[in-house]
């Protein structure tokens, strides 16, 4: 008598749980139909910049077959290029850089102190550059146009546009002409604000998961549950750089009127009322230090204390008294005449020595973390990598504010030896560039080197890594791969060329602070006397960096626009820029928004919501920048989803770069934990890949398999066969689904997922021939293998090697 059948079981066992596939692409960005393989695909949950799709036939979950897996794909890809006027976020480059900074602490609990004090240094060093951009454009405004152009008849007849302030009219006079110029840095000001509150409302106001509990004693940072959510502390931090821009133009404004106001003609209510201003402008100043040192990130909690009422009303009383300085400014002083430069730009070296000085302190701070730090073998530059790349920003900051600063201001005064010229430090830095800049040549000269002699040296031995084929060598085929392999390894380079371009920039900044306070002359100036051919290398450094800098604005936005309309460019551009902007806004609030406190709560509730409704299982796979995003999301989810979900990653940056630059979050340490609080994770790699790398975690599965399967063979195969007829192509990269490994390891993550060995599953008679999981074509399992009469045993040009074996080595 055969049994019944029980609902909610087959063949007398229990109906299996659906499974899924989650993929997650990495930079770039992928269309769901290429992610899923399949034209025919629609939108499961979320909107126009984010969303989860599946393809049209799926609409049911299912349990897992290994012929035609169930996949979602996660498109995240308009968080960062949706928009072609986002381009304009690489002008905002050196905010962004110096935010990374704050992440780039060494791996080292406790010591409160001077973490603190690292972070705060961070933020006064943003802080600083929010000053530097703000002092450029008063230096346009008010100083090049108001002050001097303005005085200038030559200068004047020069510039048509601005003649209503300097034919004797009512807007002629200086402090109505610096007035009216102030409205430049203060719009400036204004739209800094507008866009750090317009993106502040979409990226920083993605709730996190609410059912987040730590299963260890130890948590890894990236799961607290206020990792994800900087809501308040970018608030605060918007109030504050706001706050210092409205003083940075008080300030500027004040430079002006004292030598008037307490010569003969001026005093009485003038002096006095200045002398109000000038204090008040020192006290917002004070309230902006307290501010931003004192109120760092809170990650322990979802929503932090609302901010007392005098931070927010910090930039409205900032604008009050930026208007009573404009009008004090304005008003009427007979006999009022300019001369020179306008005294506030002095801030420039001063802003200089100021960031200097911090930097000094962030390097001793980060050097006594990294001494009490554990794993510190990997970590670039020794800890001091944080400081290196503060140091970058800073010269870059400088480079692109006094770069378009000294363009105008040479094109505004030129022809008229009575004006004064840009700041004298602007042209220092200027002259700084070419050496700079230099030494960039220099280091890429000796990787072109170094790559052409790894090509050397490796193209012999790539045929070696293919004992089963027989195809005779072809010197163009090996010299090929032999280039992917040592172009791949300069990755790892990386540190030295960060901390040589440091060493050179901060070598250039003492320079030019010298040569600023010691000769108060521009470098040609200086060098007029020195022999001819000094004098001529100052010159020529001199134009040549002002011409460069003021380029390299323009060259920006057009890589930005060319980014995000051509797909090759984008991947280019974007490895720097999504690792950049991959982190919350805790030093800058004005840097480019962070689309990790979107996509990782995103990914965390889909994954939370979906067991929690089919109680099934999940294999999470992440390619490049989706692997770091796939790890930050299962740290945010409960231990009991989380034992339902395995990681599969391939082309992961999460050691090789993040591991090194952000050991705190990435180090060694950190994916043991991972590797501890996932059931399994499998990571797929390749010796010709120069983003993605090895883990090194070690494997606890039930067969002991190492978190590490590669390197892959790249290319499949060497030369044309039965199964290729064509020469297959080098991938690096991309592509990993292609290799016949991904769909071995990801089927073993799912039987592992369900307590079931490999060998009890069932048997899919091989791999269906539709599309894979990204869209690329791939090879098939079956034995094509086309024997050669002369070949012996296991020796063939269509053989390749089995699973799990290593050719390359390194």
């Amino acid at each position: 008598m055969e049994p019944q059948a029980v609902p909610g079981q087959r063949d007398g066992r229990p109906e299996p749980r659906p499974a899924m596939e989650l993929l997650v692409h990495g930079v770039g960005g992928a269309t769901p139909q290429q992610m899923l393989g399949d034209a025919r695909v629609c939108r499961v949950t979320g909107d126009a910049t984010a969303s989860i799709h599946r393809r049209t036939e799926d609409a049911e979950d299912r349990p897992w077959d290994e012929r035609d897996p169930l996949r979602e794909a996660y498109s995240w890809s308009n968080l960062t290029s949706g928009n072609g006027a986002r381009a304009l976020w690489l002008l905002l480059l050196p905010f962004m850089i110096v935010n990374v900074t704050h992440w780039m602490r060494p791996a080292v609990r406790g010591h409160g102190r001077t973490h603190h004090l690292y972070d705060a240094l961070v933020r006064l060093i943003a802080l600083s550059l929010t000053v530097l951009l703000v002092s450029g454009a008063c230096v346009v405004a008010l100083d090049a146009l108001a002050w001097q152009c303005g005085s200038s008849a030559t200068c004047a007849a020069r510039t048509s546009w601005f003649s209503f302030a300097t034919d004797g009219g009512w807007w002629s006079t200086p402090g109505r002409r610096l007035a009216l110029a102030a409205l430049l840095p203060a719009a400036l000001t204004a739209l800094l604000w507008w866009l750090s509150h317009r993106t502040w409302s979409t990226y920083e106001s993605a709730y996190p998961p609410v059912r987040v509990r730590q299963s260890a004693t130890e948590p890894a940072p990236l799961s607290l549950p206020g990792f994800w959510y900087g809501r308040r502390l970018v608030s605060r931090l918007r109030a504050a750089h706001t706050a210092a821009g409205l003083l940075t133009v008080c300030a500027a404004l004040r430079s002006a009127a004292p030598t008037y106001d307490h010569g003969p003609e001026g005093g009485g209510a003038l002096a006095a009322t200045g002398l109000a201003l000038t204090v008040a402008t020192v006290a917002g100043g004070a309230a902006v230090l307290v501010l931003v040192t004192r109120y760092g990130r809170n990650e322990t909690q979802i929503e932090d204390p609302p901010p007392h009422r005098a931070v927010t009303l910090l930039p409205a009383g900032c604008a009050a008294l930026l208007a009573a300085t404009v009008v004090h400014t304005a008003w009427d002083r007979p006999g009022w005449e300019t001369a020179g430069a306008l005294p506030g730009t002095v801030v420039f070296p001063v802003l200089t020595v100021a960031q200097g000085v911090m930097i000094v302190a962030l390097a001793l701070a980060a050097l006594r973390l990294h001494r009490l730090a554990r794993d510190t073998d990997r970590t670039a530059l020794a800890g001091l990598g944080g400081p290196a790349v503060a140091l970058l920003s800073c010269a870059l900051a400088g480079a692109l504010t006094g770069g378009a600063t000294q363009r105008f201001t040479d094109w505004l005064t030129s022809g008229s030896q009575a004006l004064h010229g840009p700041p004298v430090m602007l042209s220092w830095q200027a002259a700084a560039i070419p050496s700079l800049i230099a030494v960039a040549a220099l280091l890429g000269a000796v990787a072109a080197v170094r790559v052409r002699r790894d090509r050397r040296r490796l193209a012999p031995t790539v045929l070696a890594n293919y004992p089963r084929e027989s195809a005779p060598p072809d010197d163009h085929r090996s010299g090929t791969i032999a280039s992917a392999l040592a172009r791949a390894r300069l990755t790892d380079s990386a540190p030295a060329i960060v901390g040589t371009l440091a060493a050179a920039s901060l070598m250039l900044g003492v320079v030019a602070v010298l040569g600023t306070w010691g000769t108060g002359l521009t470098p040609s100036e200086a060098a007029a006397d020195a022999p001819a051919p000094f004098a001529a290398v100052a010159s020529l450094s001199e134009s040549l960096g002002s011409w460069m800098l003021s380029v390299a604005v323009l060259v920006m936005i057009a890589m930005g626009r060319r980014a995000y309309r051509d797909r090759a460019a984008r991947r280019t551009i974007g490895i720097l820029w999504d690792v950049g902007t991959f982190w919350p806004r805790a030093a800058h609030p004005f840097a480019p928004p962070c689309y990790a406190e979107r996509a990782v709560p995103d990914l965390s509730w889909r994954i939370a919501t979906w067991v929690d409704a089919t109680g099934g299982r999940v294999v999470l796979s992440g390619h490049s920048q989706g692997s770091v995003l796939a790890a930050a999301a299962i740290w945010q989810l409960d231990a009991p989803t989380r034992s339902r979900v395995s990681l599969l990653t391939h082309g992961s940056p999460l050691a090789r770069l993040y591991g090194r630059w952000f050991p705190k979050y990435f180090g060694p340490h950190a994916l043991r934990l991972l590797r501890e609080e996932v059931p399994c994770w499998r990571n797929l790699w390749r010796a010709t890949d120069p983003i993605g790398g090895p883990v090194d975690v070690p494997g606890q599965d039930a067969d002991d398999r190492p978190v590490d399967h590669g390197p892959l063979l790249d290319p499949l195969h060497y030369g044309r066969n039965l199964r290729s007829p064509l020469p297959e192509p080098v991938l690096g990269h991309g592509d990993y689904p292609q290799d016949p490994s991904y769909d071995v390891e990801r089927a073993h993550l799912c039987h592992t997922l369900r307590g079931e060995s490999d060998a009890d599953a069932p048997v899919s008679g091989g791999r269906s021939p539709g599309p894979p999981s990204d869209g690329s074509r791939r090879h098939g399992t079956a034995d094509l293998t086309v024997k050669n009469p002369d070949a012996g045993p296991g020796e063939g040009p269509g053989q390749e090697p089995g699973v799990g074996e290593t050719p390359y080595r390194r």
